[in-house]
C-alpha cells in the first residue's frame, strides 16, 4: 500500500448500540472503495472484520477491526468495535487513536442505551463525528422518528443533511440537502426529487443552511441579506462546523442494500479531521506539549491494541502521532524504558497482514513479537524520549472464580490468563488469599465466557467459571479460658504437652494477637515460640464453619511439661488444641464483609434501584443528583451483590454503572449464620 501524508489520511472508528449494522456497513465501505471484491455477511460469517472464531460464532463483533481502504486519493483508516458494552475496552482503544467517528444508528430501533454510551465517549474525547441511520430496508424503518430520537437525546445540532426516499421495501435512494439532487439505487443514479418529498427538502435544507450560516460571520450576513450560498461556501462551512462540534450531520442509507455508503465515504473525506488538525498531547522533558504531528519529527506512536494470535505469536496494533517508523529497526520503548527491537511492518484489513516498508506519522500499522510493549506503552526515538497520555480503559465491575477442568490445565493455567490479561486491559487476575480462588474479573458475564472461550481455542486451557466464594471471618464476643493436654504414651518416649490459654475479643480490624504471661518455667521459654505457631495455624480455620478467626488475643498464661516426653510438636498441638477450645467457649460469630458502592443511574430508575437495594440488606447512605443521573452511595454485605452487574443492567437497561470496595466486616445475622454453616458442613460432607 503506498504512502499518504498527513492531510490524505482519514482515522475514523465506527460505534453504535449492539446490532445496528457497523459490520455490515464496514463490508459495504470496504466493497465501495474496491479494497474487496465481494460482500460479505454477519450471518454467514463471512464479513472482513468478524474473523475470529468466537465472533463468527455469536454474530457480533468481540474486538476491534482495522479496514483500511482508499477513497478519492485519500487512505481510511476505519476501525469497526464491538456494539456490546462488555467489551468497551475495544471501543475505548479505537476512540483514542481516532479523529472522528461515525455513529451508527438503526432505522427501525432508533436510540438505544449503546447509542447514548458511544455518544457519551465521544464528547469525552471530542470527536467530530456523523450519524448514519442505517437498515432503512428493514420492516418498521421510519427515518424522521430516529431523527427525533437523535435530536431529543443528544441536541438540536443534530441536522440530517440527507432525507430517505422511501423505506422498507420501498427504499429507493437518498436526497441530498446540500446538492439538492436525488439519487436512486446503489449504482447512486441521478433522479428528480420525488414532488411529494419538496415541502419536506425545503423545510430541513432552510434549517441546514441556517445552522452553517451561524459558523461564520460572512455567511451570516450573506444569509440576512437573503443571498444564496455557493456550493463551496456551504461545503466549507459544514466541514467548519462538523470540526468544531457545532454540527452533527445525519446520513442515511442500508448498508446490506449499498445504498447511500459513496455518501457517507464523501462525507467521511470531505468533513471528518485530517491527523495534521489534531495534535498530540505528550510528556517529554520539557514537560507536557500538544504538538503538531509531522513525518519529519523525532518517533512518537502508541500502543492501542496487543492480541495473541496462534500463527506468529503476540501481535501489537499501533497508531503513528510523530515522524515514521520502520521496518527491522530499533525503537525505545518510553513506558518500560527498554530498547524494542521491530521486525516486519504489517498494514491489517481485519485477518490479512500486508508488509509494508515504513508507517508514517497519522497512520496505524502492527508489528509481529515485540517483547515488553503492551497496551498504552508509547514507543518513540532513544534520542528524544516521551510519553503520550495512555488509554484510559473502565475498571472491571464482574468477577468469577476459575477452576482450571483438568491437572493439565491447572499446570498452564497461570499462563494463559496472563497472556488473557495483557491483550485485555479490562480483565483483571488476582488470588484471594482467603477463600484460595483465582478471580477473573471484566466487565460483564459475557465479557468472562468470551474469554474463558478464548483461553480454550488460544492456549488449550479448560476452565470452569464460578461465583466466587465470600471470604466470611469468624470471631469471637465473650472472653474464654481453655486448656488442652496433649498426652501420648507408646513404646519410648511419650508425648506430651500442656497449655493453658485465655482468649479474648479484640475491636474491629485488629487482627489476632499473641501474648505469653507464663512465669515460673511451668512451660519452658524454649516451647513457647511451638504454642504461638500452633495457635497462628488454628487461626486459619474457625471452630463455626471453618473460616479464618480474626479479632481475637491469644494469652498463655500457664501450662505443665514432662522432661523426657514434652517437644515443640506437643506444644504446638496442645496450643491449637487450646485455642480451638477457647473459641468455642468464647460464643463465636461469623463476620461477613460489607463494601461501599457507588452506584450512577438516570433518575428515572432511583426508586427500582432503592427498592432492590432494601432486598440485599444494604443501607442507603445519601442520594446526589450529577448530570441527569442520581448517584447513589449504600453499604451492602458482598454476598448479597456477587452479581450485581447482572442486576443493575437488567433493572436499568445497562444505563446504570457502579464501583465497590471493602469498608469494613461486621456480624452476620443469625438466620443467615445457620445457612452459612449447614452449606459448609454440606460441602465438607
Amino acid at each position: 500500500m503506498e504512502q499518504y501524508g498527513l492531510d490524505n489520511i482519514r482515522n475514523l472508528v465506527l460505534l453504535s448500540h449492539c446490532g445496528a449494522g457497523k459490520t455490515s456497513l464496514s463490508e459495504a465501505i470496504l466493497f465501495t472503495a474496491g479494497a474487496i471484491s465481494r460482500l460479505g455477511k454477519v450471518d454467514d460469517g463471512a464479513t472482513t472484520s468478524d474473523y475470529d472464531p468466537d465472533e463468527v460464532k455469536r454474530k457480533i463483533s468481540l474486538n476491534l477491526a482495522m479496514l483500511p481502504c482508499q477513497w478519492k486519493g485519500a487512505k481510511i483508516n476505519l476501525i469497526d468495535t464491538p456494539g456490546y458494552s462488555d467489551f468497551v475496552g475495544e471501543v475505548k482503544a479505537a476512540i483514542r487513536v481516532s479523529e472522528g467517528a461515525v455513529i451508527v444508528v438503526c432505522a427501525a430501533s432508533g436510540v438505544e442505551v449503546g447509542t447514548e454510551q458511544v455518544w457519551a465517549y465521544s464528547e469525552e474525547a471530542n470527536l467530530p463525528r456523523l450519524v448514519l441511520v442505517n437498515k432503512m430496508d428493514r420492516e418498521n424503518a421510519n427515518f424522521y422518528r430516529a431523527v427525533d430520537e437523535v435530536q431529543s437525546k443528544f441536541g438540536s445540532k443534530c441536522l440530517p443533511v440527507q432525507l430517505p426516499i422511501g423505506a422498507h421495501h420501498d427504499f429507493q435512494g437518498i436526497v441530498d440537502l446540500m446538492a439538492m439532487k436525488a439519487y436512486i439505487g446503489s449504482k447512486a443514479e441521478e433522479a428528480e426529487i420525488p414532488s411529494s418529498m419538496q415541502t419536506q427538502v425545503d423545510s430541513f435544507r432552510e434549517k441546514l443552511i441556517e445552522a452553517i450560516a451561524e459558523v461564520d460571520d460572512k455567511l451570516i450576513e450573506k444569509y440576512l441579506g437573503g443571498e444564496e450560498f455557493s456550493q463551496e461556501e456551504l461545503s466549507n462551512g459544514l466541514r467548519q462546523a462538523i470540526v468544531s462540534g457545532r454540527i452533527v450531520p445525519i446520513l442515511v442509507g442500508s448498508a446490506l442494500q449499498n445504498v447511500g455508503i459513496n455518501w457517507l465515504m464523501d462525507a467521511i473525506y470531505n468533513y471528518l479531521p485530517s491527523p495534521k488538525e489534531r495534535g498530540v498531547i505528550s510528556t517529554g522533558d520539557s514537560g507536557k506539549q500538544a504538538v503538531e504531528p509531522s513525518q519529519d519529527a523525532p518517533l512518537e506512536a502508541l500502543v492501542f491494541k496487543t492480541s495473541a494470535d496462534p500463527y506468529v505469536g503476540k501481535l501489537t496494533y499501533f497508531r503513528v502521532y510523530n515522524g515514521v517508523i520502520d521496518s527491522n529497526s530499533q525503537v525505545w520503548n518510553a513506558t518500560q524504558d527498554e530498547v524494542e527491537r521491530i521486525g516486519q511492518l504489517f498494514i491489517l484489513r481485519g485477518k490479512t497482514q500486508e508488509p509494508v516498508s515504513q508507517i508514517g506519522a497519522g497512520d496505524m500499522g502492527a508489528v509481529a513479537k515485540l517483547s515488553l510493549a503492551s497496551t498504552g506503552d508509547t514507543l518513540c526515538s532513544r534520542d528524544k524520549p516521551v510519553k503520550i497520555e495512555p488509554i484510559l480503559f473502565p475498571e472491571p465491575a464482574f468477577s468469577e472464580a476459575v477452576y482450571p477442568k483438568t491437572k493439565a490445565d491447572l499446570d498452564k493455567l497461570g499462563a494463559a490468563l496472563s497472556r488473557l490479561s495483557e491483550e485485555d486491559p479490562t480483565l483483571r487476575v488476582r488470588r484471594d488469599a482467603d477463600t484460595k480462588e483465582t478471580i477473573l474479573s471484566g466487565i460483564g458475564e459475557t465479557h468472562l465466557e468470551v474469554a474463558a472461550e478464548k483461553m480454550m481455542r488460544k492456549f488449550g486451557v479448560g476452565v470452569e467459571l464460578e461465583i466466587p466464594r465470600v471470604p466470611y471471618k469468624e470471631t469471637i464476643t465473650a472472653p474464654a479460658k481453655a486448656e488442652y493436654k496433649h498426652k501420648k504414651q507408646t513404646g519410648g518416649h511419650g508425648q506430651y504437652g500442656h497449655v493453658m490459654l485465655e482468649v479474648e475479643p479484640l475491636p474491629r480490624g485488629s487482627g489476632h494477637e499473641f501474648v505469653n504471661k507464663v512465669v515460673g518455667g511451668r512451660i519452658p521459654r524454649n516451647y513457647i515460640p511451638a504454642v504461638e505457631k500452633g495457635v497462628n495455624e488454628a487461626i486459619h480455620e474457625g471452630v463455626l464453619a471453618r473460616y479464618p478467626v480474626v479479632d481475637i488475643k491469644a494469652t498463655v498464661y500457664d501450662g505443665s511439661f514432662h522432661p523426657v516426653d514434652s517437644s515443640d510438636i506437643c506444644f504446638k498441638i496442645a496450643g491449637a488444641g487450646a485455642l480451638r477450645k477457647g473459641l468455642s467457649q468464647g460464643q463465636p460469630i461469623l463476620l461477613e464483609p460489607i463494601m461501599n458502592i457507588i452506584i450512577t443511574i438516570p433518575e428515572d430508575f432511583t426508586g427500582d434501584i432503592v427498592g432492590d437495594l432494601n432486598t440485599k440488606r444494604a443501607r442507603v447512605q445519601g442520594m446526589n443528583p450529577e448530570d441527569g443521573n442520581n448517584v447513589i452511595e449504600a453499604q451492602v454485605p458482598l454476598a448479597e451483590v456477587l452479581r450485581y452487574a447482572i442486576d443493575l443492567k437488567s433493572i436499568t437497561q445497562g444505563r446504570g454503572s457502579y464501583t465497590i470496595e471493602l469498608s469494613y466486616y461486621e456480624e452476620v445475622p443469625s438466620h443467615i449464620t445457620q445457612k452459612i454453616i449447614d452449606t459448609r458442613q454440606a460441602e465438607k460432607a
